[in-house]
């Protein structure tokens, strides 16, 4: 924890416009802080890894859900083509395991999901707690020299007491979860597609990059246009006042 909040002494920046600090400021060492990170939630590594474990769950839960849903629609149609054919009819007694098996599958999910964010809420709430423990430790510790004497900004040490602590709350509740969620959507939708039909899942993996592709061109030629449009509209604003 104190490779975390003990932070090196800065020299005071001059106040006034031109020495504030611009917002969305990279991190200046990322991985080292993203490492720090991992090593101080390290009690809370077995939480972590089921809470992983059950997002990913709750994903291809919900992307198999469609596949099992079509088979039911199938089905469904086949009997419908039979009643009129005057071959058969339709097996509702099939179709009604099949919505069963789906509706275990959606609760399967929402059940997965549901647990993961109570233990990633949990375990948040405990590495916060310890921090904002360990950070009003530290600073009861610091003679109030170090504040008086200008050395420090107190805007900074109230933010890393509050603000700071707040957003990695946040990107620990949320965050981590929505990138791990994404990551297997994005693997669990694809295979869904070749599984279904090839020839349609290579049209999209094809279409998708070049339409990204195309847009990052147009965005590039017109992005000029909307400048010059909201230049014009500031100088009409400005008229009219």
């Amino acid at each position: 924890m104190a490779e975390i909040t003990q932070q090196p002494r800065r020299a005071p920046r001059p106040h006034g416009p031109g020495n504030r600090m611009a917002p969305g400021e990279k991190a200046k060492d990322f991985k080292g802080t993203i490492r720090k990170l991992l090593q101080y939630m390290g009690p809370y590594r077995v939480g972590l890894v089921a809470a992983v474990i059950l997002a990913m769950a709750s994903v291809v839960f919900s992307v198999v859900g469609p596949k099992v849903l079509g088979n039911a629609t199938t089905e469904a149609i086949r009997g419908a083509q039979a009643l009129a054919a005057g071959t058969g009819g339709i097996d509702f007694g099939l179709i009604g395991k099949i919505l069963v098996t789906l509706l275990v599958i959606y609760l399967a999910s929402a059940a997965a999901s549901g647990i993961q964010s109570w233990i990633m809420t949990g375990i948040t709430q405990k590495v916060v707690y310890r921090m904002r423990g360990e950070i009003a430790g530290k600073i009861s510790k610091v003679p109030l020299s170090y504040f008086d004497g200008g050395a420090v900004s107190k805007g900074d040490v109230l933010s890393r007491m509050t603000n700071d602590v707040d957003t990695l709350s946040q990107s620990l509740n949320q965050g981590l979860i929505q990138l791990v969620t994404s990551l297997t959507q994005i693997v669990g939708v694809a295979v869904m597609m070749v599984t279904i039909s090839v020839t349609l899942a290579g049209v999209t993996f094809i279409t998708l990059p070049v339409s990204a592709v195309i847009l990052g061109v147009v965005i590039r030629k017109s992005q000029k246009y909307f400048k010059l449009q909201q230049e014009q509209l500031g100088a009409v604003n400005g008229r009219v006042e």
